[in-house]
């Protein structure tokens, strides 16, 4: 869309046009979707699985561009593939993290061979791999809304049974809940978030829309609704300034969004280490039998 680096006395302009109106509704549809998922993420420890997903929905990206279908439709292919496998495969943390190396391992060489295969569509790789805003469509913005209404449907139903099953997946299913189905249901949903996500800041800053704003949010609460509105509030915010920023200094709008997403977490950490009370010194209790000498029995 734009030229060369550099201001822009247009910017106002600019952020007019329909490709900008097009941004703006799109990288919020992710930011929502993301703010709504985002604590299960952090709280479940798949930040791993979701960086993983993004490579693996990059086969099923290049596998389109090479035979002429809709980006969006292999990314959600393959992503959700991937989410199904490693639902299915991974129970514990650390079966769930062999499974996701495993298939991401495999994905990524999916991915080389479609990408040396689709040597005519470089710049769709590239934009699959670094995203780009600017390009998103208004076939893509119904299906980006169609994923954020049935990802909130489902949130409603499932939400506290989830985040029981995240925060203590034992005692969870010691109680009937239904931790595996409910494990490969998020999956899914996470996959759905991803396909969003990867067509705005692309598979490689993915982090910065799925995990930071969340993780942010943790830093200062741990109430689930409090979390994914403060991580949707910053994910908003990191779009919006994002592609104001890009506007006025014709940069990718992924830089400033990454950026801005990665300032807020520095700041919430900063923050948060400077209120963290400094440990109290105590003095030793002193042995009755030997005054002046500290007792080392409990």
């Amino acid at each position: 869309m734009f030229a060369q680096a550099g201001w822009q006395s247009d910017w106002l302009d600019i952020l007019g046009a329909d490709f900008m109106r097009h941004a703006f509704i799109g990288g919020s549809l992710v930011a929502l979707a993301a703010g709504m998922l985002g604590y299960f993420v952090v709280v479940r420890r798949t930040a791993f699985a979701a960086h993983a997903l993004a490579h693996i929905g990059f086969p099923g990206a290049t596998l389109a561009a090479l035979v002429g279908a809709p980006i969006t439709l292999g990314l959600a292919v393959f992503c959700i593939a991937g989410g199904l496998s490693i639902g299915v495969l991974g129970r514990e943390v650390e079966e769930r993290e062999i499974a996701t190396g495993t298939i991401l391992a495999f994905a990524t060489g999916l991915g080389l061979l479609f990408s040396s295969l689709a040597t005519r569509n470089t710049r769709t790789i590239t934009n699959v791999l670094f995203g780009n805003l600017l390009s998103i469509t208004t076939e893509q913005l119904v299906v980006f809304a169609l994923f954020t209404l049935g990802l909130a449907a489902i949130l409603a139903v499932i939400a506290r049974p989830l985040a029981f099953a995240s925060v203590d997946p034992q005692v969870a299913e010691a109680k009937g809940v239904p931790v595996r189905l409910l494990g490969v249901v998020f999956m899914v949903l996470l996959a759905l978030v991803i396909t969003m996500a990867v067509q705005v800041v692309g598979t490689l800053l993915l982090f910065a829309l799925v995990v930071t704003p969340c993780a942010t949010a943790l830093l200062r609460t741990a109430r689930p609704p409090m979390v994914a509105a403060m991580g949707t509030g910053i994910g908003l915010v990191s779009v919006w300034l994002g592609l104001v920023l890009s506007a006025m200094f014709n940069l990718p709008p992924s830089f400033f969004i990454v950026s801005i997403s990665f300032v807020c977490w520095l700041l919430a950490i900063i923050v948060d280490r400077r209120r963290a009370p400094s440990p109290a010194v105590v003095d030793p209790p002193v042995d009755r039998h030997h005054p002046g000498h500290a007792s080392v029995t409990a």
